[in-house]
């Protein structure tokens, strides 16, 4: 992988294993892995995809956890 904050084209294509968007946003959703769409073109961030392949779990930020407030 590149040290850019998004994956580049192909590293999507080798995470997803397919090479047209649509096919690959569905694999992403299919395994609950942050991403957006943007003009024909999936944007997923490394982090997002590093804690995927070490099997931890990918939470995307809303915003503050007001939850852990006290």
């Amino acid at each position: 992988m590149s040290d850019g904050e998004f994956l580049s084209k192909d590293e999507l294509h080798q995470l997803t294993g397919a090479a047209r968007a649509s096919a690959q946003a569905a694999w992403l959703k299919a395994e609950g892995i942050p991403h957006q769409v943007r003009d024909k073109r999936v944007i997923v961030c490394r982090v997002h995809a590093r804690a995927w392949v070490e099997g931890r779990p990918v939470v995307s930020s809303g915003g503050p956890n007001w939850a852990a407030v006290h």
